[in-house]
Order: structure tokens, then C-alpha cells, then sequence
């Protein structure tokens, strides 16, 4: 069976109509190729050149052979080319989840830009999931990656799983626009101790949630939590209602909606975690590049 290198040396004799423009084009001496040639039409049982020792021209067999020698030839080199990209984690697929809060982080829409230009080529495949969801995806391989907000709760989980920090993102105080306090530059949690606040279910969104209370406990109260929200998003219009105050990560302060004024927290511990989560055994070139990306963008963006 003829193989990739004669079919190489065939359109080179082909396209030159003579051996020795050939043998100079493809650096080779003159006999071994047309040894390689004449192998190859006894492989086929065919002549594909007529050939004189001034005259070189194609058969029709050979006119028909050149046609499909080019088709194998560009298949080869796209295969190898694809091959090469995957390897390099330029082409595949990558299933990213992420937090709804995180949409409003700048590292996740600029990871994403950056990696796009970057690997063109691999398909991203997107879900919203909150945290705990997220670890339990990337532990069943569901999703390769995920942008999270806290660590897993189970030793054996964190064993599994491989986390980078992004950032330790401040946590803000949504308050009305009208509340006494809304005008100020900065305040500690122990001063709305007295306020009723919203928040989403814990069973949805335990990381905020959890954050909201022990803060709470280290300033000396329990919060009344007074409605829920199922998104972040969805409890500045609660706030902006005035059912009371929010906990919501700094970024968040992208959403302009009237009636909402955003107060820093001067309590220590007052941030939310925001870290690139991937199982800590997956070799998967895609995602290797994707972190390098991840890290290289939040250099660049001072993170």
C-alpha cells in the first residue's frame, strides 16, 4: 500500500512535469524518487506519467490520482494540525460553570475574552451553578471548571479538587437609598444590628449566606432575615424596596438601580472568596490553557 511520502513525491513530479525539478524541489537525489514512483504505480497497476527523457506528462489515471493524492495530503496536514492544537489546548471542549455574583466580576468576562482570542477553537460550554454544585459537578465530571466562592466543605472533596485564588472580594452593605446610614462612607455591621435584612435561601446560595451570619455573630447579633431572594441580583430590588439591607460582593456596585446606595464593611473577614476550581488530577489541555489564562488576567488586572 503507497504511503503520505510517495503521494508527496507524485504531486511534486506531477505539478514540476519533470523528475529533476522535483528531486530539487522535494531535496532529494533523482533515482531514489524515481524508484519511489515507480513503486508506486506497480502498487496501484497503473501508469500515471508518460514519461520520455525530455517529456514528462500525466495519464488520465494520473490526472484523476493527483486530484485525490492533494485531497489526502491537506487531510493529513489538517489532522496533524488539530492534533497538535489539542495537544497545545487550542481546540477541544471546555465546560465552565460559574456563580450568578461572579458574572459581575470583571475576571470572569475578561478570562473569557482573553481565552477566546487565545483558543479560538474550543468550544466553551456555560452553566450558572452556585458553589456546592459546582464542586459536586467537577467531582462526577460533569463540568471540567468552575469559577466558586468558597472551599469545599470535606477534607476528602478539597483533596479531589484544586483551587486558585483570584481574589478576596470586599463585601458591601446594600442599604435604601433613604436609610440614615446610606450616605456613609464606610460602616460596621454592628451598627445595623437592629435592621431587618435579604437574602437568598441558604440552600441555594450558602456561601453568602453563611458569610452574612457570622459576621453578624462576631458583631453581637442574629440577622432577621425578612425576604429571599433566589439571585443576587434579585435582592437589590428588595433593597431598593426597602425590606431591608443586603450582604452582596463588591462588584455588584456595576448595578445601578435606583434606590440602592452601597456601603463598605470596615469588619474584618468582610469579603467573599473567588477562586478557579478543577479536578486536581485532570491533565486536559483545554483546561490547563484556561487556567494559564485565568492567572495571566488577574495579574493584568491587579488581582
Amino acid at each position: 500500500m503507497f504511503d503520505f511520502r510517495q503521494l508527496r513525491y507524485f504531486v511534486a513530479v506531477a505539478e514540476e512535469l519533470s523528475f529533476t525539478r522535483a528531486a530539487l524541489r522535494l531535496h532529494l537525489s533523482q533515482p531514489p524518487l524515481s524508484q519511489q514512483i515507480q513503486s508506486l504505480e506497480q502498487d496501484l497497476g497503473v501508469r500515471l506519467l508518460e514519461r520520455t527523457k525530455r517529456h514528462v506528462a500525466l495519464t488520465e489515471p494520473g490526472r484523476v490520482f493527483l486530484e485525490q493524492a492533494r485531497q489526502i495530503l491537506a487531510k493529513a496536514d489538517e489532522a496533524r494540525s488539530q492534533v497538535t492544537a489539542a495537544a497545545a489546548g487550542y481546540s477541544g471542549q471546555l465546560r465552565l460553570a460559574y456563580t450568578v455574583s461572579v458574572s459581575f466580576h470583571p475576571a470572569l468576562p475578561q478570562a473569557l475574552l482573553r481565552y477566546g482570542q487565545i483558543a479560538p477553537n474550543v468550544r466553551l460550554k456555560l452553566s450558572e451553578m452556585y458553589t456546592e454544585p459546582q464542586f459536586a459537578a467537577l467531582l462526577a465530571g460533569e463540568i471540567d471548571v468552575g469559577f466558586v466562592r468558597d472551599e469545599p466543605l470535606h477534607a476528602q472533596d478539597a483533596r479531589r479538587l484544586r483551587l486558585s485564588v483570584i481574589d478576596r472580594e470586599p463585601l458591601l452593605l446594600a442599604l435604601p437609598a433613604g436609610h440614615p446610614l446610606a450616605g456613609r462612607s464606610s460602616l460596621r455591621l454592628a451598627e445595623v444590628a437592629d435592621d431587618a435584612f435579604v437574602s437568598q435561601p441558604r440552600e441555594l446560595a450558602a456561601t453568602l449566606y453563611d458569610r452574612l451570619v457570622k459576621l453578624a455573630t462576631r458583631a453581637g447579633f442574629q440577622p432577621t432575615i425578612a425576604q429571599h431572594a433566589q439571585q443576587i441580583n434579585g435582592l437589590l430590588a428588595l433593597v431598593a424596596a426597602g425590606l431591608g439591607l443586603a450582604l452582596v460582593p463588591a462588584s455588584m456596585r456595576t448595578v445601578r438601580l435606583a434606590g440602592v446606595s452601597y456601603v463598605p464593611l470596615e469588619d474584618s473577614d468582610a469579603y467573599l472568596l473567588l477562586a478557579v476550581a478543577c479536578r486536581a488530577d485532570d491533565p486536559a489541555p483545554a483546561l490547563q490553557q484556561f487556567l494559564s489564562t485565568v492567572a495571566e488576567t488577574a495579574v493584568a488586572a491587579g488581582l
